[in-house]
């Protein structure tokens, strides 16, 4: 009853072996947050996705550049 069951892990990673995004992929978003460095924040099912140049609120199309363990880095599509 109290072991550890990844499944309701509410943090990313539980129990999983990848993100839910690849690099080259294009999604359209709404920028959620901004980071320390300025950089917009973007989540994907619940995984965090930093875009450089974007602002809280702002409506843009990103391409995933390159991907880590528990967050990605994007940029916007001009």
């Amino acid at each position: 009853m109290f072991g550890n069951n990844n499944d309701r892990d509410n943090s990313y990673g539980g129990g999983r072996n990848s993100a839910p995004i690849n690099v080259g992929e294009e999604h359209d978003v709404k920028i959620e947050d901004v980071g320390r460095d300025g950089d917009g924040i973007v989540r994907i099912e619940g995984f965090v996705i930093f875009v450089k140049g974007a602002k809280v609120d702002d409506e843009v199309k990103i391409r995933i550049n390159s991907t880590r363990r528990n967050f990605a880095f994007a940029g916007i599509v001009e």
